[in-house]
Parts: structure tokens; sequence; C-alpha cells
């Protein structure tokens, strides 16, 4: 009985070797695209695509939604990645990617979720959105990730894109979320805006209901003073960016 044992768990333990090994070289080949330009992979030093994404549990297999897609510098990771045995969602300022990379052999695949539009907060100076409650329309999802987005939204609107995030994930589903780290209890300025508290964001997911999973250092740098805007040309590509995981209960 006890040598039956030993041989399932090797064989489960081999298995799941084998799958891991596999997104891992989906991962790389996908960084080696010629898709990428030589300005988005000169960032991979800074942004590690590779840690990153193992860190968020990404496998080859799993429905995957990233929020505010933008230029596709992620998207044209993951796409790549999922295209064989997963599928892959993108919601939120996604005109480049309906406009020019869908258009691409190879990316025809990916989804695109619209019907709902952010609205600049009439409240705030600082040009950032608001959002009324909605949903993505789909469910069942493994996995939804962010790289540095939850700022671009109010209190208001990251409480409606965290309950959609919930509602569309599957019981076990994963939320990986990196921002750029703003001092907590900072007061909000100018110089603050595109950096999130990461203990506010914290409180936040755990209020929808989303358990803590775990955290990264991967892109924590001693050098940020966490106080001066992420745009500026000596603190661009050198900010902190807390890195969470979080997972929807069983």
């Amino acid at each position: 009985m006890k040598k039956l044992t030993l041989l399932l768990f090797l064989a489960v333990f081999s298995f799941q070797t084998h799958a891991q090994d596999s997104v891992v070289e989906k991962i790389k080949a996908a960084m080696k695209s010629d898709i990428r330009t030589e300005k988005e992979i000169a960032r991979d030093r800074n942004r590690k695509p590779l840690e990153t994404l193992s860190f968020f549990q990404l496998k080859d297999d799993m429905r995957v939604l990233e929020l505010v897609p933008s230029s596709g510098w992620y998207t044209k990771i993951l796409a790549p990645t999922l295209r064989e045995n997963g599928e892959l969602y993108v919601a939120f300022w996604t005109d480049n990617i309906k406009s020019n990379l869908i258009t691409k052999p190879g990316f025809e695949h990916i989804k695109v979720i619209d019907g709902f539009k952010p609205s600049i907060s009439e409240s705030d100076r600082y040009d950032i959105y608001d959002l009324d409650t909605f949903s993505f329309g789909v469910t069942g999802l493994d996995l939804v990730v962010t790289f540095r987005n939850i700022h671009n939204f109010t209190e208001k609107g990251r409480e409606s894109i965290n309950q959609a995030t919930y509602d569309a994930l599957k019981s076990g589903g994963l939320y990986g979320v990196i921002d750029h780290t703003r001092r907590h209890m900072q007061a909000y300025n100018s110089e603050n805006r595109r950096r999130a508290d990461p203990v506010v964001i914290i409180k936040e997911l755990l209020d929808v209901g989303f358990e803590f999973v775990d955290h990264s250092n991967l892109h924590y740098r001693l050098d940020d003073e966490l106080r001066y805007e992420v745009g500026r040309p000596t603190v661009t590509g050198h900010t902190d960016r807390f890195t969470f995981l979080f997972r929807k209960p069983l």
C-alpha cells in the first residue's frame, strides 16, 4: 500500500513539474516573439514577466482576464502562452488590442469584453475614474491580473472592479495585482496620484471576500521614496511596486 501511494505521489509530482516546465517554456517563447518591440523587450529586466506570471501561478490551460491591457505589453506574452489550451479575455482601454494586436496572426483568439466605460470623477481634480456597479459577463475564470492600473480608479471605481472580479472568478480562482506603491496614509496629491496605498488595496479586497494568498518582493525598490510622480524621468522604471496574490475562497 505504501509503495502504491509513493508511486501515485511521484506520478502526480512528475505531471505537475512537466506542466510547470511547459508554461515556463511558452512564456519564454512569447518573450522572444518578433511581435514585441525592442522597447518592450528592454523592459523585461525591470518588469520580470516570467517571474511575475509564475508568482501568479499562471498555467497554459487557464481562463484568464487581463484588466486594462493598454498598449498590450503583457497581452503579447499572455496570448501566445494561452493560445493552445487556455482563453484570454481583456477589459478596459482595449482600443489598441482591437485595432492593432487582435488583427495579428496568432492573436485572433483574444476575447474583448466591452459594454462599460469608466467616467472621469467629477469630484477629483487629477482625472481618475469612477465606475458604477457592473459585470464582466463571464464566470468561472481561473485568474484575473492587472498591472499598475488600480491607481487609475476612485475608491468607488475600485469597489466596482473588485466585486466584478470576484463574481467572474471561479471558487479558488486567483487575482494578481501590481501597482506603484504610495506611502501608507499619505494624503493624495499631484505627485502620488498614480500610486496606490498597498494597505488600503488589501483591505478593500478582503472586504469584498478575497483571501490574501501571498506577496512578492519581485518589484521592491529600496531607493524609491514613494512620493514622486511615477512619470518623472528620474523615477520611471525605478518605482517600488507591490505585488499581491488573492484568492476567491473555495
